[in-house]
């Protein structure tokens, strides 16, 4: 199997376009798409200059994409003074797995030269989610407890550096499972605030101060793809799976795309691009009269002051439940 664009021998086949390719364009065709993304969702600030930059924080975890992501900003954005990006990791208290894809953190942060800070459960939260799991007072998965405590300390920390905008390694594999399971719950609202939050364009989202908008540059580019980057660049990647992933749902999900996409190439952005459309129309009908995207539903949390739409946030619930275990 030859490479389309130059005859060497290809390592991917990628069957939604039927494209063969190489490495070295392979490698091209992914940066090719994320810069599109960057340009189309307009990431860059217009107005941010080298005095006033737009400052980027960018969720490290030191598996692929992530690692592909920051490592492609920086080709791109690395040496202009009009962007300013750090890289933040969380350390989740999971032995034997998490220290592994930090040493992969420290190491790309230090070829990039990146400024990279690390936090983690234990001295935000005093928990580890090795004991979690083990206690797991809620009788909940433990994605359960770590997506809540993880996407709290990424929106403390990106607030708490001034930045503008949040940004993850969410690929496409990623969002159509979570595009599916919006559809399959019926959840209209959530779609709605998918927009807003991190898929459109940020000259078309409705302005809050509720949190540090989030963008995914790499929600066109398949989960395979994203790994054979990594590896034709060599990049520094911790590729072993989470020891307590068990999120039966998205599991089930996830073989139906798969399963859908061998039949069907092409599925998985068919789903994205009209899941994209939907949520701009959605969004549109759920915002508040005036447009601003406020949700006046949101109030400070009794015990930590972050925002929620009940007296004490689910962060901070899932912590007394775990205190009095």
């Amino acid at each position: 199997m030859e490479c389309d664009k130059c005859g060497a021998d290809a390592i991917h086949h990628a069957a939604y376009s039927g494209a063969h390719l190489c490495g070295e364009h392979l490698r091209l065709s992914v940066e090719k798409r994320v810069k599109r993304r960057v340009r189309e969702d307009g990431l860059l600030d217009p107005d941010a200059t080298p005095d006033d930059p737009d400052r980027w924080v960018i969720g490290l975890s030191g598996g692929k994409d992530s690692v592909a992501l920051t490592q492609i900003l920086d080709d791109v954005f690395g040496k202009d003074p009009r962007v300013e990006m750090l890289a933040l990791t969380i350390h989740e208290g999971i032995e034997g797995y998490r220290d592994a894809s930090v040493d992969a953190c420290v190491e790309l942060a230090d070829d990039l030269s990146m400024r990279h800070e690390l936090v983690s459960y234990e001295e935000e939260f005093d928990v580890r989610m090795d004991d979690v799991v083990e206690d797991d007072p809620e009788n909940m998965a433990a994605c359960a407890y770590c997506g809540v405590f993880r996407r709290d300390l990424l929106e403390t920390y990106a607030a708490e550096f001034d930045a503008d905008k949040l940004l993850t390694g969410h690929n496409l594999d990623d969002e159509a499972q979570t595009a599916m399971m919006n559809f399959l719950e019926g959840d209209v609202r959530q779609v709605a605030k998918h927009f807003d939050a991190s898929l459109g364009p940020f000259d078309e989202r409705a302005e809050t101060d509720a949190f540090v908008p989030r963008a995914k540059p790499l929600r066109n580019v398949p989960e395979k793809e994203v790994a054979l980057y990594c590896h034709v660049r060599d990049l520094p990647t911790h590729m072993a799976e989470c020891p307590h992933a068990e999120e039966a749902y998205r599991g089930e999900i996830q073989s139906t795309i798969h399963a859908l996409e061998e039949n069907h190439p092409g599925a998985r952005h068919s789903i994205m691009a009209g899941y994209e459309e939907l949520s701009a129309l959605a969004a549109d009908a759920y915002r508040d009269g005036d447009g601003d995207g406020e949700n006046p539903d949101l109030g400070e949390c009794e015990r930590c002051g972050s925002q929620t739409s009940r007296g004490v946030c689910r962060k901070c619930r899932l912590l007394e439940s775990l205190e009095a275990v």
